[in-house]
């Protein structure tokens, strides 16, 4: 199984309060996001893309953390993992593979990824067989500004047709601080649009 999520920011106090995060202390969110992540990976071939921001921490606790995480972890690097993935002590097996930007194949769909929104993505005029999974603007202004272009883009026509967009923000919260499938994103997704 294929999971995703975006902008875990585990170690991140400011985020916590920022995002209004219901946890008393960083401390008890970093253990309830492990919690909540482990409940639904449970395999250790199950995989988990992490669409950026997983941690602020330094190399050596981000080895601790990603040890505690279930399944096969696959890095889009986000802005606040520069900091793990620059130290020395980070051990980057732990991950499958880092990229700032990749495409998938998940049940015969195209899977666009990256931790920034990327509003005119490869695929994007294939329907419902190409979505763009993303991060970075957590649940801001800046998100409402791309639920406004997503609306637009969909009310648009080219060739007498409208235009798709299937563009998935995979932030933690939506998600309960759970991985989701795509299928499960896809469901999500119209809940917050």
């Amino acid at each position: 199984m294929r999971y995703y999520i975006a902008d875990c920011h585990f170690g991140h106090d400011k985020v916590r309060v920022l995002d209004q995060r219901n946890f008393g202390s960083v401390e008890q969110m970093d253990e309830e996001m492990i919690l909540a992540w482990n409940s639904i990976v449970h395999k250790k071939k199950d995989e988990v893309v992490i669409l950026g921001d997983l941690s602020v921490a330094k190399g050596e606790a981000v080895n601790k953390l990603l040890k505690k995480l279930n399944g096969k972890k696959y890095l889009v690097s986000g802005n606040h993992d520069m900091r793990f993935l620059h130290d020395k002590k980070f051990d980057v097996s732990l991950f499958e593979w880092v990229k700032p930007y990749a495409e998938l194949r998940d049940n015969n769909r195209t899977v666009v990824l990256c931790h920034y929104p990327v509003i005119c993505y490869n695929g994007q005029y294939h329907g419902d067989k190409t979505y763009m999974l993303y991060g970075h603007v957590h649940n801001t202004a800046d998100y409402q500004n791309i639920k406004r272009f997503i609306k637009e883009t969909r009310e648009s026509t080219s060739g007498g047709s409208n235009i798709p967009c299937n563009m998935i923000n995979c932030f933690t919260m939506f998600s309960d601080y759970k991985p989701l499938t795509l299928d499960k994103w896809i469901e999500k997704s119209k809940e917050f649009s």
